[in-house]
C-alpha cells in the first residue's frame, strides 16, 4: 500500500474509531500508530482490563467492548484482560470507602464466566484472554520499590475519589494506592498500543502513559467512553443497584427494560449501542423532537434492535408483540407460567391477594408480599391491586403481574 494510501487509511480509521468515544488521547498518536502498524504488517495491541467482582455482563459493559470489536474489524489484536490479581485489592474508582478485598477463590469464580460472555460480542479467534496475575504475581519488592518510585503521594491523591474520602475523614488503604500503578504495570507488560476504559477510567489509563514511557516504550492510546445510565436514567448501569440490563437476560425482559429508558436516553443508547449509522440515528431523532415521529415508537426501534442484536430478529420480533399483548393489547404475554388455583384455596370464590402472591413462589414471606402490593407491584388483570387485606376474584386466563416482569396465567381448576 503506497504511503499516501496507508494515511489516508488511517485517517478513516481513526474517524470510525472516534465514534461514541468521551475522549482519545491523542487522535494524532492513534493515526501515527496506525500508520506504523500498516507500514510493518503489525496489528496494534488493544487492551481492556476488567475487575473480576461481578462477572454479569450488561449493555454497559458493551460500550467499550463492542468499541473493542470495531478494533477487531479493522484487523487489530484485542487483549481482555482479567485483573485478578489486581482484582485482589479492588478497584477504588468511584467508591467513597474502602473496597472489600475478595478471597483468590472468589476471583477465580468470577472470572471463570467473563470468557463465556465476551464471545457474544468479541471474535473468540482474534481475542486474547489474558490475567494480570501472570505477571504481577512475580514482581520483587525491588521491582514494587521502583515502580512506586515512579509517582509521589500528591500524584495519586488527585484521584477525585480519593480526595474527596480525605477531606471527608474517611480513610484510604494504602494497597488502594496499588491499584493504578499495578493496572499501568499491565500495560508495560503487554506493551500496549491502545488501552480503553469507561471515563471514570481516565486517570488511571493516563499513569499507563506514564509507566511505559518510563520502561522505554511508546506510549498507549487513551480511549474513554461514556458511561452509560442505567434505566432509571440517573445513576451509571450496574447490577448492585439493579437499573441494568443483562445481555443474557430473555427477549422480553430486555424488551421491556429498554422500553421504561427515559426518552432523553434512547439517542445515546442507539449510539453507544448498536451499530445503526449515525445520520440515521441524528434523523430519526430529529423526527421525534419535531413531532414527526412518536417517542414511543423511537423508543421501541430501539428495544427491538437491542434485542436482535443478542437474541436474532425473530425474537425481538415476538418480544415486540409480547410487549404489546402485555401494556397495551391487554392480553397474555408468550412465556407467562401457569398458576393453579383450586376450589379449595377459595372462600366465597375469592382469594387473599396475599396468599395468591405466595403462590407464585416470588415474594418469600407475608410481609415482602405486602411490600410488593404496596409499592404498586402487583396488578390483577391489568388493574393495579393496593390494599394487602383485598380478596379478588379470579377468572380462569386472568393475568396477575408480579413486579415489572413476572406474569402468571390463571388457571381455576
Amino acid at each position: 500500500m503506497m504511503l499516501v494510501d496507508v494515511r489516508s487509511q488511517a485517517a478513516r480509521d481513526v474517524s470510525l474509531l472516534s465514534r461514541g468515544v468521551d475522549e482519545m488521547i491523542t487522535p494524532e498518536d492513534l493515526e501515527r500508530k496506525i500508520v506504523r502498524g500498516y507500514e510493518e504488517d503489525l496489528p496494534l495491541i488493544v487492551k481492556e482490563g476488567f475487575d473480576p467482582s461481578a462477572p454479569d455482563i450488561h449493555l454497559g459493559h458493551t460500550v467499550s467492548l463492542r468499541k473493542l470489536k470495531q478494533f477487531q474489524d479493522l484487523g487489530h489484536q484485542v487483549v481482555f484482560l482479567i485483573g485478578d490479581f489486581t482484582g485482589r485489592i479492588g478497584d477504588p474508582t468511584g467508591k467513597n470507602e474502602i473496597r472489600k478485598q475478595l478471597t483468590e477463590e472468589e476471583v477465580i469464580e468470577n472470572a471463570r464466566t467473563y470468557a463465556e460472555q465476551i464471545n457474544v460480542i468479541l471474535d473468540p479467534v482474534r481475542t486474547i484472554v489474558e490475567f494480570n496475575s501472570k505477571w504481577l504475581k512475580h514482581l520483587t519488592l525491588v521491582d514494587m520499590i521502583e515502580i512506586m518510585g515512579r509517582f509521589t503521594v500528591a500524584r495519586i491523591i488527585e484521584r477525585e475519589d480519593f480526595s474527596q474520602r480525605l477531606k471527608a475523614g474517611k480513610p484510604v488503604g494504602l494497597h488502594e494506592f496499588l491499584y493504578p500503578m499495578m493496572q499501568a504495570y499491565d500495560s508495560v507488560a503487554l506493551r500496549s498500543d491502545v488501552e480503553l476504559g469507561g471515563s471514570d477510567q481516565r486517570f488511571n489509563l493516563l499513569v499507563g502513559r506514564e509507566m511505559q514511557r518510563h520502561f522505554g516504550q511508546d506510549a498507549q492510546v487513551v480511549i474513554t467512553m461514556p458511561l452509560l445510565e442505567g434505566t432509571d436514567g440517573v445513576e451509571k448501569m450496574s447490577k448492585s443497584l439493579g437499573n441494568y440490563i443483562g445481555i443474557s437476560e430473555p427477549p422480553f425482559e430486555m424488551f421491556h427494560k429498554v422500553m421504561v429508558i427515559p426518552d432523553s436516553l434512547v439517542e445515546k443508547y442507539f449510539l453507544l449501542l448498536t451499530e445503526i449509522p449515525e445520520d440515521k440515528i441524528a434523523t430519526r431523532q430529529r423526527a421525534c423532537r419535531d413531532g414527526a415521529l412518536h417517542p414511543r415508537q423511537w423508543k421501541k426501534e430501539l428495544a427491538w434492535e437491542i434485542v436482535r442484536m443478542y437474541h436474532g430478529s425473530a425474537a425481538a420480533s415476538q418480544a415486540d408483540v409480547d410487549f404489546e399483548k402485555a401494556f397495551v393489547l391487554e392480553e397474555t404475554p408468550q412465556g407467562a407460567r401457569d398458576i393453579i388455583v383450586r376450589e379449595t384455596d377459595l372462600a366465597n370464590d375469592r382469594i387473599w391477594i396475599l396468599k395468591l402472591l405466595r403462590m407464585t413462589g416470588i415474594p418469600s414471606s407475608n410481609s415482602e408480599a405486602r411490600r410488593l402490593v404496596e409499592q404498586g407491584g402487583v396488578s390483577l388483570d391489568n388493574q393495579r391491586i393496593s390494599d394487602s387485606q383485598a380478596e379478588v376474584a379470579l377468572a380462569d386466563g386472568g393475568l396477575l403481574r408480579v413486579g415489572k416482569r413476572n406474569f402468571f396465567r390463571i388457571v381455576r381448576a
